[in-house]
């Protein structure tokens, strides 16, 4: 299963855009020893998010799954706000971003990175 998204993904991305702040839903499974990678990723990103006004809105390890197909067992659970999905599209393109993004890559042997909209209140 790839964790990162291609070009094409990135393009369907941007064309389903419906415009406003997207949350990020990221479901993680680690390789063996994947752990440490990916803290030193989440260190580093901090100031990729910074420059394009996203934010971490939680992070934190799974734990029992109450209702979910089998193979559902996730490590753990990332959610990231961005003001916009140009704003995500920006960050990924930048070539320094890119250099960081060898880390999660290593870190993870499977993900889920689905763009979500907020509800109306």
């Amino acid at each position: 299963m790839p964790v990162d998204p291609t070009g094409a993904d990135l393009k369907r991305y941007l064309q389903e855009d419906p415009g406003g702040p997207v949350v990020m839903l990221n479901l993680l499974r680690f390789a063996e020893g994947g752990r440490a990678g990916y803290d030193e990723y989440a260190r580093a990103i901090v100031p990729f998010l910074d420059r394009v006004g996203g934010r971490i809105v939680y992070a934190g390890d799974c734990a029992t799954a109450l209702v979910a197909p089998d193979g559902h067992d996730w490590d753990a659970v990332l959610l990231v706000e961005y003001p916009s999905r140009e704003a995500f599209s920006r960050m990924v393109a930048d070539p320094e971003y890119q250099q960081i993004t060898g880390l999660r890559t290593a870190a993870l042997s499977e993900a889920v990175l689905q763009a979500t909209t907020p509800w109306a209140a």
